[in-house]
C-alpha cells in the first residue's frame, strides 16, 4: 500500500500537469480545468479506480516515424478506434503512464513523446453489469491527459488482449472509422514537432 506522502506527491506531479497553457484549443483548455478541478476536490484517491465517480487516465497518440499515419486500436471493450491510454492507478507521472500504455498496448516502444500533455478530455465511461468473477463496474468518468509520440522508424506493432485489431492509418483513413471528437481533435494537432 502507498503511503499518503507517495500519494501525496503522485497528487502533486498530475496537477503539476494541469497548470494553463496558451497553446491549447479552448475545449482542451475547459477539460483541463475540469481535470484540475476534479483532483484538487477527490485528493489523491482522483489517480485510483478507488474514485468512483472518475479517476486520472493518460493517453498517447502514436505517429509513425514519417509522420504520415497514425497507429490506432479497435478497443475489445468499448468497441472504439482509440489512441493507446490507461488507468494512471496512483501513478502521478502521467507522461509515464501513457508511454507505457502505448507500449503495453502497441507493442511498439516510442521513439519520442511531447514532454507536455497537447490535449485533456472528461468522458464518460458506460456501466458494464456483472459477467463472471468480474463485479459490476458503474458508469464513471476518465479524466484523460494526452500527448503525441512519434514511433521509431521501421516500428512493427503486436496486438494486445485490449484491442481487437490495430492499424496504421492516415488522418483521413481514421476518421472514416467514425472517431469520437476528442481524438478528431488529437488527429488535428498533426504529428508532433521536437522543439
Amino acid at each position: 500500500m502507498e503511503s499518503a506522502t507517495s500519494s501525496e506527491d503522485a497528487l502533486r506531479l498530475a496537477l503539476d500537469l494541469t497548470v494553463s497553457d496558451p497553446g491549447l484549443s479552448a475545449v482542451a483548455d475547459d477539460h483541463r480545468r475540469a481535470i484540475r478541478d476534479f483532483l484538487e476536490d477527490h485528493g489523491p484517491v482522483a489517480l485510483t479506480r478507488r474514485c468512483s465517480p472518475g479517476h486520472l487516465t493518460a493517453s498517447c497518440l502514436l505517429w509513425d516515424a514519417a509522420g504520415e499515419r497514425v497507429l490506432l486500436h479497435h478497443h475489445r471493450k468499448l468497441g472504439l478506434w482509440l489512441q493507446f491510454g490507461g488507468h494512471c492507478d496512483g501513478d502521478g507521472d502521467v507522461r509515464a503512464v501513457a508511454l507505457r500504455e502505448t507500449h503495453e498496448e502497441s507493442g511498439i516502444e516510442a521513439a519520442w513523446a511531447t514532454p507536455r500533455p497537447v490535449d485533456y478530455d472528461v468522458h464518460t465511461i458506460p456501466a458494464r453489469p456483472a459477467k463472471g468473477d468480474r463485479p459490476a463496474e458503474p458508469e464513471h468518468l476518465h479524466l484523460d491527459v494526452r500527448y503525441l509520440a512519434v514511433a521509431p522508424p521501421g516500428a512493427r506493432e503486436a496486438l494486445s488482449e485490449e484491442s481487437l485489431a490495430l492499424a496504421w492509418l492516415t488522418p483521413a483513413e481514421a476518421r472514416s472509422r467514425g472517431l469520437d471528437e476528442s481524438l478528431e481533435r488529437m488527429l488535428d494537432l498533426g504529428p508532433p514537432s521536437r522543439r
